[in-house]
């Protein structure tokens, strides 16, 4: 599938749903929607996650999958990679702790004001948890967290971060999967995609959810596709999702 072919379908897949549940953040909503299939393609305890607006091929990819699926996908309802906080921009993915979201605010603000600073900290503590409740998913439940990239990143900056790595298709460093739950990697290892292991990250905290889920034990994989690759992401998050049971007992 090309670029253009891509963008036409982002216009088709609409930003704002009259009836679908929303959890603010900010200025931002974001739109959660419950998949209602059953039988083989139900998925308990499922969670998926699109949180960068500007990453459109896998707003497509998700919305596509989870209309098919039964678990519970959390869009952003942005076009662009960053959100506001009362009038300070931040990266969705750089909010899950208060070091985090200070370094991003930080970084994307550079005249920020520390009166300015406190408030938008402030306000993160006081909403997150609402989207916190909706994204995680429930005990031994997994999230599927969705995400583009381009030729800047790929897995090769995450190995030196990860206990494990899994290589067999060297020659896509932009496809891979990032797992914080070893039995998820055990399975991951054995498939035909790239994948790392990040129970315990290394280097300093930066606000993200996989870091968050790590630290609490959640099970989360990443599901990183260079931009534009629709069908490939497509291909990777259909094996994954039949590939990991939805649920692990204790």
């Amino acid at each position: 599938m090309t670029r253009r072919q891509v963008l036409a379908l982002v216009a088709l897949v609409p930003l704002q749903a009259h009836s679908a549940e929303r959890v603010r953040v900010g200025k931002t909503h974001f739109r959660v929607e419950r998949g209602t299939a059953t039988g083989a393609h139900a998925q308990v305890g499922r969670r998926y996650l699109h949180i960068h607006g500007n990453e459109t091929t896998a707003r497509v990819v998700l919305a596509k999958h989870v209309a098919r699926r039964s678990g519970v996908a959390v869009f952003v309802e942005e076009s662009t990679r960053t959100i506001s906080v009362d009038g300070l921009i931040i990266d969705p993915n750089r909010m899950f702790s208060r070091v985090g979201a200070e370094a991003s605010l930080r970084r994307l603000n550079p005249r920020i004001r520390e009166a300015a600073l406190s408030r938008a900290l402030a306000r993160l503590e006081r909403e997150l948890p609402a989207l916190l409740r909706v994204v995680l998913p429930p005990a031994g439940g997994l999230l599927i967290s969705i995400h583009n990239n381009s030729q800047g990143y790929n897995i090769q900056q995450e190995i030196p971060l990860s206990e494990q790595h899994h290589l067999p298709v060297p020659d896509e460093p932009n496809n891979f999967f990032l797992a914080t739950d070893e039995r998820d990697y055990v399975t991951l290892a054995r498939g035909p995609f790239n994948a790392v292991l990040q129970m315990n990250p290394a280097g300093p905290d930066d606000g993200s959810l996989s870091r968050l889920c790590a630290l609490r034990g959640i099970r989360y994989v990443n599901l990183e596709a260079i931009l534009g690759a629709a069908e490939r992401q497509h291909e990777m998050l259909v094996w994954l999702d039949d590939a990991l049971p939805a649920l692990y007992g204790k």
